[in-house]
């Protein structure tokens, strides 16, 4: 009779990728709080100190996380069609393709913009928007007008002029009314606004205001304007 051990077959080898794929398994499906070496330790079943030779740290796994995430932007837009069509065509596929891994990783959006240095692979992702731009005839200098105006578009998510969670933005949209409520007689429109706009609990967006459909409108107006600038 084969031992439990042999039953189970090898274990597989502890490697840098196969930590940061159970970390971001961890992080999408309890959140980012809840990632800690000794959480992602026990998810891979070893010693948390081992998890050191290949991640240094809570911070180099948050740099691994970023590092994944903008592979996996990467290997969206390169699946999204985004190098065909005019340049219009072309950024509005590569945005949402890059929406598109931003809501499978809510988390992701406020990791992002709380990193102190920019990952390296952002600089190649932004060089081909801009060479987009550029081959369509905009100067750099509307160019780079354009990229202040994008924000954070460009990465999937747009940010919000209130974040107050930590994780995501989000905001839950009942506290959220009945807080305006209480104060509606000093904030009637932002009252009226924020009653008729709430989104439903089940609408997969990346905070309290970043929906779908709001996200493709900012995008649309922004598309069309550069293409006026553009003439």
């Amino acid at each position: 009779m084969a031992s439990r051990s042999k039953a189970k077959g090898p274990r597989k080898p502890l490697s840098r990728e196969r930590a940061l794929a159970a970390a971001i398994g961890i992080a999408d499906t309890e959140g980012l709080p809840a990632l800690t070496m000794r959480r992602l330790a026990a998810e891979l079943g070893v010693e948390a100190m081992s998890l050191y030779h290949h991640l240094p740290g809570k911070e180099g796994l948050l740099d691994g996380l970023v590092e994944t995430v903008v592979g996996q932007l990467d290997s969206a837009v390169r699946h999204s069609g985004s190098e065909h069509g005019d340049w219009r065509t072309a950024l509005r596929r590569r945005f949402l393709a890059a929406r598109e891994v931003m809501l499978r990783h809510p988390w992701a959006p406020a990791l992002l913009t709380s990193r102190p240095t920019i990952p390296a692979g952002l600089y190649a992702y932004y060089d081909r928007i801009v060479a987009t731009m550029v081959d369509a005839g905009f100067s750099y200098r509307l160019a780079h007008r354009a990229l202040h105006a994008f924000g954070s578009l460009p990465l999937g998510f747009a940010q919000e002029a209130f974040r107050p969670a930590t994780a995501g933005g989000t905001l839950d949209a009942d506290a959220a009314e009945a807080e305006f409520a209480a104060m509606a007689d000093a904030l009637p429109h932002l009252t009226a606004m924020a009653v008729a706009e709430a989104h439903d609990t089940d609408d997969p967006t990346l905070g309290w205001c970043d929906s779908q459909v709001e996200f493709e409108f900012t995008l649309d107006l922004l598309l069309d304007g550069l293409e006026r600038a553009r003439g």
